[in-house]
């Protein structure tokens, strides 16, 4: 059994949203190990003299938690385990893209 952990981060790009993502992907990983998902949870972005100058994400970061010691990985990975909201880690990774511009659509209009 293997049990997941979220972490919620913000990340801002001067050059589009999926590199906001990409960075704040980039920078958990360099400091967490188990990364599982990413749910972009909001974005955002800053407006100056009529411009977009950047663009911001909030993510929330789903890993996993490593196990006792002498419990490899590879046991890990191939069971499904609970987040701290109690679903399974290896469905928590955010909304369909469907579901995503659905919510895009609600939020901007």
């Amino acid at each position: 059994m293997s049990v997941a952990r979220v972490t919620e981060l913000s990340a801002t790009s001067e050059t589009s949203f999926e590199d906001a993502i990409n960075e704040a992907i980039s920078r958990a990983t360099q400091t967490l190990r188990g990364v599982e998902g990413c749910w972009v949870k909001d974005m955002n972005v800053f407006v100056e003299n009529g411009n977009v100058s950047a663009y911001k994400v909030n993510v929330v970061i789903s890993f996993v938690l490593e196990g006792e010691q002498g419990e490899d990985r590879s046991s890990q990975e191939s069971s499904a385990g609970a987040t701290e909201s109690g679903g399974s880690s290896s469905a928590y990774v955010g909304p369909s893209a469907d579901a995503a511009d659905e919510m895009l659509k609600r939020e901007y209009q």
